[in-house]
């Protein structure tokens, strides 16, 4: 249950689940899959009581990773469509020393603002350190995989509320 999101095509519904954003994104960063997902269906809500019609969804998020970008792109095409843009000063440095560090998403529709802000917690120390490191050892390689592994597993079942505040801010 925790883990689709629905919107709309022309009034037509799309339910896309994180199994179905897990391939189209290969894999890789399974965490920022989650955070993408999460962030939208706790801000979606907010913006109208029916699923969001996708190409009006504009997006403006601090959050870099390819997991998240590709579970946007999957689900509103607003990178396919130039409406999604990447501006770092959002958010924070990272999400420990400087909380919320990437995890801000502002999600604009219909002349409504909606932003989700990661709840303290949910990224551990560790997992922070290792992706900021630029050359990793094969270990540390390794140990940061299944970090992303772990985040993705942990998170997933949540519900997004519990992950993710998000507000109206328009």
């Amino acid at each position: 249950m925790h883990d689709t999101i629905t919107v709309c095509e022309n009034g037509r519904e799309l339910t896309f689940s994180f199994g179905m954003i897990m391939a189209y994104h290969g894999g890789g960063f399974p965490g920022g899959v989650v955070h993408g997902l999460k962030a939208m269906q706790a801000a979606f809500p907010l913006l109208d009581e029916r699923p969001l019609e996708r190409r009006e969804i504009s997006i403006l998020t601090a959050f870099t990773g390819p997991g998240g970008r590709d579970a946007l792109e999957m689900v509103t095409r607003a990178l396919t469509e130039n409406r999604l843009a990447v501006f770092r000063p959002l958010g924070g440095k990272d999400v420990i020393s400087d909380p919320p560090g990437p995890y801000v998403f502002r999600f604009a529709y219909r002349g409504k603002v909606a932003e989700a802000v990661i709840k303290p917690g949910h990224v551990r120390e560790e997992f922070v350190r290792l992706g900021g490191k630029a050359h990793k050892s094969a270990d540390e390689t390794a140990r940061h995989e299944a970090l992303k592994a772990e985040m993705a597993e942990r998170l997933l079942p949540l519900a997004a509320d519990e992950i993710y505040r998000a507000r109206l801010l328009e």
